[in-house]
């Protein structure tokens, strides 16, 4: 058998619609590169859209610093009031322990004192004021608990409400 030749003619003719579909293809490719958007070529489009990312940056940026400042000041106020609490409880805590001092100091001389060291003399400080509540043999006694009392440093005033009770 003899083996059949094609004929380039025929050939040809039947790839030639492939190659003008391939071209048209390929025209249509390139021409939608070189399209204009508004005007814009691609290549102003890119830069368009880096130009409104970068200002976008800027915007996030400048809030992010105000945001910064605006915690930044809320941490110093914070900071301040919590300074400012701490030496306030440091000062109450101090007239606590100067009146209990106070308290403790009073109680101690009347201990130290043979005519008052007997007597049960309740004493009370509050800001450094003085209360003493009970009783006293004389009216000598209960002046000088009042004048011992009085002697303590840190103390204000003294309210001498003990009672004259002779022993019976």
């Amino acid at each position: 058998m003899i083996p059949k030749i094609p004929n380039p003619s025929r050939a040809g003719h039947a790839l030639r619609p492939l190659a003008v579909l391939g071209a048209l293809s390929v025209a249509l490719a390139l021409s939608a590169c070189n399209k204009q958007d508004d005007g814009k070529t691609a290549g102003q489009q890119l830069d368009s859209a880096i130009a409104k990312t970068e200002e976008a940056a800027a915007q996030a940026k400048a809030k992010a610093a105000s945001e910064m400042a605006s915690a930044g000041t809320a941490m110093k106020n914070a900071t301040q009031s919590a300074e400012a609490s701490g030496k306030d409880m440091a000062a109450k805590a101090g007239e606590k322990i100067d009146d209990l001092t106070i308290t403790t100091t009073v109680t101690a001389g009347f201990a130290k004192d043979p005519d008052l060291s007997v007597l049960k003399i309740n004493v009370d400080t509050r800001n450094g004021a003085v209360t003493l509540n009970g009783s006293a043999p004389t009216a000598a006694a209960r002046d000088k608990a009042g004048t011992l009392a009085k002697e303590v440093k840190g103390v204000n005033s003294v309210d001498n409400k003990l009672v004259v009770k002779a022993a019976g």
